[in-house]
């Protein structure tokens, strides 16, 4: 071999060394999201046995480097590597992304916050700015939620709602872990098990008669329409969670017969943060 054909080799090796660690980084991505769970296990605080938690934003924000780590391991995945992942993949990866990145805007003003809704201010709304790198583009955390979890057609997973936590005490709780394509079903199942179960925000008042829920469930009752599960109504959703909305064994039945009146709860969009 020729000194020119070597230092030919040699270049074409070096020049390759960025593809290929661009190749490595999306193919290697980890699907465990260890990074993300050993955060949430450290800065998560589990209440009422999983139907409520509150975030250590502080312990958050003491580790930034290491959840800007793992914010840098999400945007490194492209659109291509991510239509290669699968179904369930794809699911864990967006619900992972809308809280880490949540997460994330809430440490930009904290501790200096009482809301979410602060960072918005009058007239503007926080989830919609375009800051998220994400899929080879600048995506809102809107963007995440509505225009891909629950783009229709594509996952018609209504049980989504409690996964994703929005930073308020009113929204469903945080999960302690990431939610990985090997358990998804389960975590999303026991997810809306916690929460329906949580009487501070959905329950069956007897004295009135009447199903008094979330206001998750009015903004986004048409997901829970789609015959997920062969679901096409709320009163049927709320049927097959009887057990966790009433005590009693009437007020059960009537929910399961999908007679009961519903009414819809505040939100209480105050920081889930344990000050």
């Amino acid at each position: 071999m020729t000194m020119n054909t070597r230092r030919r080799n040699l270049l074409f090796a070096l020049a390759a060394l960025p593809l290929a660690r661009g190749l490595h980084a999306q193919t290697g991505f980890d699907h465990t999201h260890s990074a993300w769970s050993a955060l949430l296990k450290k800065h998560v605080v589990v209440l009422r046995g999983g139907q409520a938690s509150q975030v250590r934003y502080a312990g958050f924000a003491a580790e930034r480097p290491a959840l800007k780590a793992y914010l840098d391991s999400l945007s490194g995945v492209s659109a291509a590597a991510f239509k290669g992942f699968s179904k369930v993949q794809q699911q864990a990866f967006l619900t992972n992304a809308y809280n880490a990145f949540t997460v994330e805007l809430i440490l930009t003003k904290y501790p200096d916050l009482k809301s979410i809704r602060d960072l918005g201010g009058l007239l503007k709304n926080p989830w919609r700015p375009k800051w998220v790198p994400l899929l080879g583009s600048k995506v809102s955390l809107d963007d995440i939620e509505h225009e891909m979890l629950r783009e229709r057609g594509r996952y018609d997973e209504p049980r989504v709602h409690f996964a994703v936590n929005c930073a308020s005490i009113g929204c469903p709780a945080l999960r302690e872990e990431a939610f990985v394509a090997e358990r998804l079903e389960a975590q999303l199942e026991q997810q809306t098990v916690r929460f329906l179960s949580d009487r501070t925000r959905n329950r069956y008042n007897p004295q009135r008669s009447r199903l008094e829920v979330s206001k998750i469930f009015d903004w986004y009752g048409e997901d829970f329409r789609l015959g997920h599960r062969g679901i096409v109504s709320l009163p049927a959703f709320f049927a097959r969670y009887a057990d966790q909305l009433a005590d009693a064994p009437a007020d059960r039945e009537r929910i399961r017969a999908q007679q009961a009146e519903i009414a819809f709860l505040d939100y209480d969009w105050a920081l889930n943060d344990p000050r």
